[in-house]
């Protein structure tokens, strides 16, 4: 037994001691192959990209952090148009992240939709223009409506904002003074009503009513 324990002990110390010198290299590493001389290290983000709208998210979704401002509601209101793709056009050609029509583009000062397509900044100034001229157009109907309720659900100007945009401001005029028998459905069945209680409660003060308005 005591036979065993010596031999034992006397491989663990041979071993340790080739793991001791295998460790003992006088080897040096060159390091001049890993020089970062002539390399780059300044760089910018392109003209192009930089010139792009900046919101608190990727310019192709929703954030639901944005809450009840008004960048959450045209954010909310783009991702519901076009998931938010400003190169977005539907199957009725409507443009953009906002999904506007070549005659609404016109009453905005907006004659070359191909350009706008192109131009995010001028998407993001339609969307304000618009927005003020139907403000200024529904002056009256949001005074009068604004905390009643239609179908079920309370008015709000932002609600009633965003179904213009949907379908026009004459079209919100017939729902509201109809109290709601009157409701418009777009090509793809959506209705005035369901724009009115998706965006509801979201802050518009932002937006001042503009008759003239025109984004360029």
């Amino acid at each position: 037994m005591v036979k065993n324990i010596a031999s034992y002990s006397t491989l663990t110390l041979t071993i340790l001691a080739l793991l001791y010198f295998s460790f003992q290299s006088n080897e040096t590493i060159d390091l001049s192959n890993y020089s970062t001389e002539g390399l780059d290290f300044t760089y910018t983000v392109s003209s192009e990209t930089a010139s792009l709208p900046k919101t608190l998210d990727s310019e192709n979704s929703f954030s639901p952090y944005l809450g009840k401002s008004f960048v959450g509601f045209k954010e909310a209101l783009a991702f519901k148009e076009s998931g938010g793709d400003y190169n977005s056009v539907n199957t009725y050609g409507y443009l953009g992240k906002y999904q506007f029509g070549a005659e609404t583009l016109k009453m905005i000062g907006i004659y070359n939709p191909a350009k706008f397509l192109k131009n995010p900044r001028l998407q993001e100034k339609a969307f304000i223009a618009n927005a003020a001229r139907n403000k200024w157009i529904l002056r009256r109907d949001i005074k009068n409506f604004v905390g009643k309720r239609i179908n079920g659900i309370i008015i709000t100007e932002s609600g009633i904002l965003a179904a213009a945009h949907l379908a026009g401001p004459g079209s919100i005029k017939k729902y509201l003074r109809s109290y709601g028998l009157d409701n418009f459905a777009d090509g793809y069945g959506t209705t005035v009503h369901y724009y009115m209680k998706r965006f509801s409660g979201y802050d518009t003060s932002f937006i001042k009513p503009n008759q003239k308005a025109k984004a360029i």
